[in-house]
């Protein structure tokens, strides 16, 4: 089994899952956002997004492959690049952090560690930019029938929690969270050994004992 982390590009764009490759929730305000799917055309509109927030701030999403399958996502963008952050009943986000849109794991590859792999990699690409946290709306509600409004597009608060998240903004549905990227950075050590674990490149007895150097022989050169 291998993974592999990589940025969202207008190619990469395409290896979305479809219902997330069509969606603007996040990218355009409620009205545009109608006003997209009513003319058919919300993947345009999505592609532009990326298009232009790649050309002015720079990487905005991360992908996950496992042995070349797609199998999760994160998008990410400072708060004034994504309309839709301003309609939350906890916003607006943090003028120091960037607000991390929405995360996606395939079902059949849940519970292996990639959504905390994909938050880290935002950390790094984040860090590097001098950010000093991410922020997030979750759904304290996710997968309730009696609301329907956000279409899965907002993240379970429990996974933004299970990978470090801390409640900022207290809310009964939508709650704002933050994480911290000293944080995510700390993980690296913990997230390599259950990678390399999971794996199986290594046994964790190699990775709990030094290597020996190999013995050099006694017996005399014939």
């Amino acid at each position: 089994m291998s993974r592999r982390l990589v940025s969202l590009t207008l190619d990469t764009l395409e290896d979305l899952p479809r219902p997330c490759r069509q969606c603007v929730f996040w990218e355009l305000d409620p009205v545009s956002a109608d006003r997209a799917c009513a003319a058919g055309n919300p993947g345009l509109e999505k592609e532009a997004w990326v298009s232009q927030t790649l050309l002015e701030w720079g990487s905005c999403g991360k992908l996950v492959y496992v042995d070349g399958m797609p199998a999760g996502f994160v998008m990410f963008a400072p708060p004034a690049y994504v309309p839709r952050s301003m309609a939350f009943p906890t916003s607006p986000v943090s003028a120091d952090a960037a607000l991390l849109m929405t995360a996606h794991v395939v079902p059949s590859f849940a519970g292996g560690g990639l959504g905390r792999m994909l938050v880290q990699g935002v950390a790094r690409d984040l860090t590097k930019r001098g950010i000093k946290a991410i922020e997030a709306f979750g759904d304290a509600k996710f997968g309730d029938i009696d609301d329907l409004t956000t279409g899965g597009c907002v993240a379970p608060a429990d996974y933004f929690l299970s990978v470090g998240f801390k409640t900022v903004r207290p809310h009964p549905r939508y709650p704002r969270l933050r994480l911290e990227l000293r944080t995510a950075l700390s993980w690296k050590s913990d997230v390599e050994y259950a990678l390399e674990k999971l794996l199986g490149s290594m046994s964790p007895e190699t990775l709990l004992r030094p290597v020996r150097p190999a013995t050099r022989s006694t017996t005399p050169a014939g």
